[in-house]
């Protein structure tokens, strides 16, 4: 039905009508608003990292992502050129931030991969670990710690990155924190020589927290953290994976025959290490459980 208007209502009709319109126009959002509600969760913003170092072609590939990565947050990365037992590669390092007088608290990763697979896996999960800590960090420091983030090249070969570190006379840490196998999973693995340490304790709270479960133990699959131990260093290592699949990974490292297999021991160094195994979720969770526990432990140590 239409409605009917006497002619000396029409102007008074107008300036209603006009002002309708405006006040049901759509409202344009700010920039700034819009640029908050861009950001990528963090578990999206975990998976980018994965997904930008398995797509490289190659080791070199992998580093250049990780120094994109970095550079996007402002922290300027820079590649350390090595030659250790007949092996030639690059390490790059990061210095985050913290007290500039404080005990150093050193966050790694390896960054290389086998020839097999896109290495999502083994070891662009850990690698993007270490970079979503370095991130956070950046943003929030420690207290008591200040932090540099290392990404390791050659590992595979037999931790050649990490021992070239060492060997160069590269700064001793007041902790070793090593990330490797990241990509799904309930249970917070963490290799460690002394289980009264209060990163330890620091990571049973945290990960209690976080509702998931913490193995830790000196247990544990051979990777970087290995390199620091040797050299007296104190030294731990996590990963990410599932509570029932540690029994069986510790049997394949030790070799004996598990059944049924662990997904990990199915994944890595095969043509199934791709991005269609990671779980994001599950991996930004645990994450935000072990920033968790560096901060508790941060908080405690000096």
């Amino acid at each position: 039905m239409r409605s009917f208007i006497p002619y000396r209502g029409l102007a008074l009709a107008g300036a209603l009508f006009l002002t309708a319109c405006a006040s049901s126009a759509p409202v344009a959002t700010p920039p700034e608003a819009a640029t908050v509600s861009a950001q990528p969760s963090p578990a999206q913003a975990w998976m980018n990292d994965v997904s930008a170092i398995a797509a490289a072609q190659d080791n070199a590939g992998r580093r250049a992502a990780i120094e994109s990565a970095l550079a996007a947050s402002g922290i300027q990365a820079r590649q350390a050129p090595f030659a250790f037992e007949k092996h030639k590669g690059t390490n790059l390092l990061a210095d985050i931030g913290g007290p500039a007088d404080a005990p150093l608290l050193l966050i790694g990763a390896h960054s290389d991969k086998v020839k097999e697979g896109d290495g999502a896996t083994d070891n662009a999960s850990g690698s993007a670990v270490a970079l979503a800590l370095a991130q956070r960090l950046k943003q929030r420091p420690l207290q008591h710690h200040r932090v540099t983030v290392a990404f390791w090249d050659l590992e595979e070969l037999g931790l050649i990155g990490a021992r070239a570190y060492i060997a160069d006379g590269g700064a001793k840490p007041a902790m070793y924190v090593n990330f490797d196998v990241f990509g799904w999973g309930d249970a917070l693995w963490m290799m460690t020589q002394d289980e009264s340490h209060a990163l330890v304790s620091a990571s049973r709270d945290a990960t209690q927290a976080a509702g998931i479960a913490l193995s830790a133990g000196d247990k544990y699959p051979p990777t970087d953290h290995l390199a620091f131990q040797k050299a007296g260093w104190p030294a731990v290592s996590y990963s990410l994976v599932g509570k029932n699949e540690i029994p069986s990974i510790l049997k394949a490292f030790s070799h004996q025959k598990a059944e049924p297999p662990a997904k990990v021991m199915q994944v890595i160094h095969s043509d199934d290490d791709t991005l269609a195994q990671i779980d994001a979720d599950e991996a930004a969770r645990g994450v935000a459980a072990v920033e968790d526990a560096l901060r508790r432990w941060d908080a405690v140590s000096r």
